[in-house]
């Protein structure tokens, strides 16, 4: 009983808030251009005082990642998001052709259902928060139930900052009783006009199944390609860096390298000298058996996790300062674990004979659960960089950055984001990083600029001398049939 009674109270909750949710949003559409930008700024100022705090509560709650790394991006969310969207156009007329004569008036979705991950809870929220608000629209958080504190408070900074610059009660709200049956209610409620999924396969399939429309995007598993021109040293650096950010819990994060024979042996030199650690033997039949659950999906107990943290649970000895464990892996599938995502500090790694068979690898692992995410290359020949970026099947090719830093805009010009697009051939309903301009609807106002020269029809209507003239004709007609 006590677990249907949570659905119950789960299910009731959602219905309460999507209703206020609904109310405060027709009332926020009301208001000025100029507010709407100043509550964007208080909530960014205010999560942004708040990040190491938030940082550490996630990491407390879900044991997941570095504080210091959660606490980036937080930041990443909040001030450097802020500076990207703070004078972009999303309500009232955002274009004005004057030459074609068309006027594109941005107006809000309604009420937004924003599915939140363990992975980077308060950094999401703080993310979709400010895109949400600052098109116009109300939000509603269906928190990961490993994360339900840091979420809540992540949320209570936010409406605390909206509701001093006068934002209706209910523009940004919480689930406290998280279930699968009340985040289902939330996704296919009739007032939620759009949900913004963050997370798992299962979770996105289920909000592009809701029947309401959504933008949802899910695993990665990225493949870094050191080509033979490429400075080893400082791409070593960059892969670490990017795997290591927060134990590897962004989903842009390398999962595997891949590198030429003429210069596998350099790679795994400075992997080495920087940190990495090549398994062998029984280390990796040790590593494989915590890596995966039973059904060969990933441990979550291994997600976020340390090098020194998974080789205790493993039972292996690695030595100090071991950043990434790797593993030469010899194919790509279901058989071949190390070929899958791992959000943590774990490593796949090929020797191919050239950039071309490299270049075939790399399409293997991403059909292996990360097409159309992240891809990183790192070379300084042009023409090979132009060939993998024509011919991958990825959103994002990144090159000679680290792929985590690069995805989300921190290393890059990309926009800054925590929810990246794998585009129609990853599920996704598009392959940008998410901004407030994928959550309003364009209303187009255009002018006749070709004058097809329409002339009116001549009018055919029989008049009153046409009358006179036809019954004339008829007499006449009856008089020559009796004669």
């Amino acid at each position: 009983m006590d677990i249907k009674d949570r659905d119950l109270r789960s299910i009731q909750e959602v219905r309460f808030l999507v209703k206020e949710a609904k109310k405060a949003q027709k009332e926020f559409a009301k208001f000025s251009t100029e507010l709407i930008n100043e509550i964007v700024k208080q909530l960014s100022m205010a999560a942004r005082a708040e990040a190491e705090n938030l940082a550490k509560m996630a990491v407390e709650e879900t044991g997941f990642g570095i504080w210091q790394d959660k606490m980036t991006k937080n930041i990443v969310a909040s001030e450097k998001l802020y500076e990207h969207i703070k004078d972009m156009k999303t309500i009232g007329i955002i274009n004005e052709d004057k030459d074609r004569k068309i006027v594109e008036i941005g107006t809000p979705v309604g009420v937004i259902a924003a599915l939140i991950p363990s992975t980077n809870p308060t950094s999401t929220a703080i993310y979709k928060a400010l895109i949400a608000l600052k098109s116009g629209n109300a939000i509603i958080f269906s928190p990961h139930p490993r994360a339900l504190k840091c979420t809540l408070k992540t949320v209570e900074v936010l409406k605390k900052a909206a509701a001093g610059m006068g934002a209706p009660e209910g523009l940004i709200s919480c689930m406290s009783i998280p279930t699968i049956e009340g985040t289902n209610e939330l996704m296919k409620h009739e007032d939620v006009s759009l949900i913004l999924a963050t997370g798992g396969t299962a979770m996105v399939k289920a909000a592009y199944s809701s029947g309401t429309p959504a933008l949802g995007v899910g695993p990665g598993n990225v493949p870094a390609f050191i080509e033979r021109s490429a400075d080893v040293k400082k791409s070593i650096s960059k892969i670490l860096a990017s795997k290591t950010f927060d134990n590897g819990t962004v989903c842009a994060s390398e999962q595997a390298v891949v590198t030429e024979r003429c210069i596998a042996d350099k790679v795994k030199d400075e992997f080495e000298k920087q940190g990495g650690y090549f398994l062998k033997g029984e280390e990796i039949d040790r590593v494989v058996k915590i890596m995966e659950t039973p059904s060969g999906g990933m441990n979550p107990k291994i997600v976020g996790k340390s090098a020194k943290d998974i080789a205790a649970m493993a039972g292996i000895t690695i030595p100090d300062g071991v950043k990434v464990l790797i593993c030469e892996e010899k194919g790509v599938g279901k058989e071949y674990p190390f070929s899958k995502e791992k959000l943590t500090q774990l490593l796949a790694f090929y020797t191919v004979e050239d950039w071309i068979e490299g270049c075939e690898l790399c399409y293997k692992l991403l059909e292996n659960g990360g097409l159309g995410h992240t891809m990183v290359i790192h070379s300084n020949n042009e023409e090979i960089i132009r060939e993998f970026a024509l011919k991958k099947p990825v959103s994002r090719l990144l090159v000679n950055t680290p792929s985590t830093q690069g995805a989300i805009g921190l290393s890059t010009g990309l926009a800054p984001a925590l929810t990246l697009g794998c585009g129609a051939v990853g599920g996704s309903a598009t392959s940008d990083n998410v901004g407030p301009e994928h959550l309003i609807n364009i209303r187009r106002m255009a002018y006749e600029v070709d004058d097809l020269d329409i002339k009116p029809e001549e009018d055919k209507s029989i008049d009153k001398l046409d009358i006179e003239a036809i019954c004339k004709m008829v007499i006449e007609e009856l008089k020559n049939i009796k004669k």
